[in-house]
């Protein structure tokens, strides 16, 4: 994996995977808000407003995954000092933010009908609310701090301490009581979602993943330019006058 740390190769792969990844998220975009909103059927308690459900819930399982592959890029960029990991966890910071806030959203107006509520400060709302914050918190170490160096480590460490709180969110639902459903799909014994329902799921959990690939490499991608204009921004400052 090292020789994908050099910003030129890294480059190149990502303009090999866009167009198939692009390809593949319209595709399955398509097909997963097809089949949640017209070819699935209403749940025989929720109704319609089980819906609301393909768009929740694998905004919520996109929002724990974005932050352990952020997690990771922190801990590689702490460790190994990969050139491009500091990068990749600045990246994937907004769009996890962005996941977790469709999270939060969505599941406010599914519980509305649901719990009679938007909101109850149990385990899962309350661990979820958190890991928004510590997004925003994450991408605000590296604005607050001039030397991007330190903002990146500062930042790093922020999310590596923020990991204890993944499986806080994961089992929340078994450690406390809670309005919050028990998990139907991730299961050691299967998932126990009827197949109807179960396939518009898995297929937006896939559409997000797609779209997360596509924007994060083109992210990574601008976050790269970015740095080599403010590398030659620098050496231009600290040219000898008149130097050609």
């Amino acid at each position: 994996m090292h020789r994908f740390a050099n910003p030129a190769q890294f480059n190149r792969l990502a303009d090999a995977i866009l167009p198939w990844a692009i390809g593949a998220m319209v595709l399955l975009f398509a097909a997963g808000l097809y089949t949640a909103f017209f070819a699935s059927p209403p749940d025989y308690q929720q109704g319609e407003s089980v819906r609301v459900m393909y768009i929740h819930a694998p905004a919520a399982w996109m929002a724990m995954f974005i932050y352990m592959v952020m997690a990771v890029a922190s801990f590689t960029a702490l460790v190994w000092r990969h050139p491009l990991a500091l990068l990749a966890g600045r990246a994937t910071a907004p769009l996890g933010a962005m996941f977790t806030a469709l999270a939060l959203l969505t599941g406010m107006l599914w519980g509305k009908p649901m719990w009679g509520t938007y909101w109850v400060w149990d385990g899962r709302l309350t661990s979820v609310l958190i890991l928004f914050f510590l997004y925003l918190g994450y991408m605000a170490l590296w604005q607050s701090v001039e030397d991007e160096e330190k903002a990146g480590r500062a930042a790093s460490i922020l999310a590596l301490v923020g990991v204890v709180n993944i499986p806080i969110i994961k089992f929340s639902v078994d450690w406390w009581s809670t309005l919050h459903q028990p998990a139907s799909v991730i299961r050691l014994d299967g998932p126990t979602i009827d197949g109807s329902m179960l396939l518009p799921l898995l297929l937006m959990a896939a559409a997000y993943q797609a779209y997360f690939i596509v924007v994060f490499l083109w992210r990574m991608k601008l976050e790269i330019n970015r740095r080599k204009l403010a590398v030659a921004r620098q050496a231009m400052m600290h040219a000898p006058v008149g130097a050609e």
